[in-house]
């Protein structure tokens, strides 16, 4: 059986606004907002990152790059079937993934489980998340933006 691993990270600042801010593609409400040219939300794209990586299929940047209209404003979860839709294309099965975000706002505890079946469902095979600070230190620790990371094991 083959086997491969990919990384995935993505950055977003914030904008600056508050609203509702997309995350590990759930809505979070009254949170301040993060900029991009899809809607920001760090956990599926460093997770879309992991996958397209481990599939040999480039990286987010390559697959949904800035320069392409198709993608402005798109959710993390249109990203992340996009992705998913790649990978099993190129005759790749996901069996499993985690996600971990970074920085200091907002707080995850309350619906990490939420957000592990949300992605899970989407993905089809386990996915696990968690989050960290920086203990305020970097831009991250400021509360300038958030960062996350992402691993996903790929089965043939």
């Amino acid at each position: 059986m083959d086997i491969r691993i990919g990384q995935g990270v993505d950055v977003h600042a914030f904008s600056g606004e508050i609203g509702t801010l997309k995350l590990a593609c759930l809505e979070w409400s009254d949170s301040p907002l993060l900029a991009g040219h899809s809607d920001g939300d760090v956990v599926a794209h460093a997770l879309c990152d992991a996958l397209l990586s481990a599939a040999g299929l480039g990286d987010l940047g390559s697959v949904f790059g800035v320069d392409d209209p198709r993608w402005a404003g798109a959710s993390g979860k249109t990203l992340l079937h996009e992705a998913l839709r790649l990978v099993r294309g190129a005759r790749w099965n996901v069996a499993n993934a985690t996600v971990q975000l970074i920085g200091q706002k907002p707080r995850i505890a309350v619906r990490r489980l939420e957000a592990e079946t949300t992605l899970s469902e989407i993905v089809g095979a386990p996915v696990s998340f968690s989050a960290t600070t920086t203990d305020h230190l970097g831009f991250l620790g400021r509360g300038e933006g958030l960062a996350g990371l992402s691993t996903a094991l790929l089965t043939r």
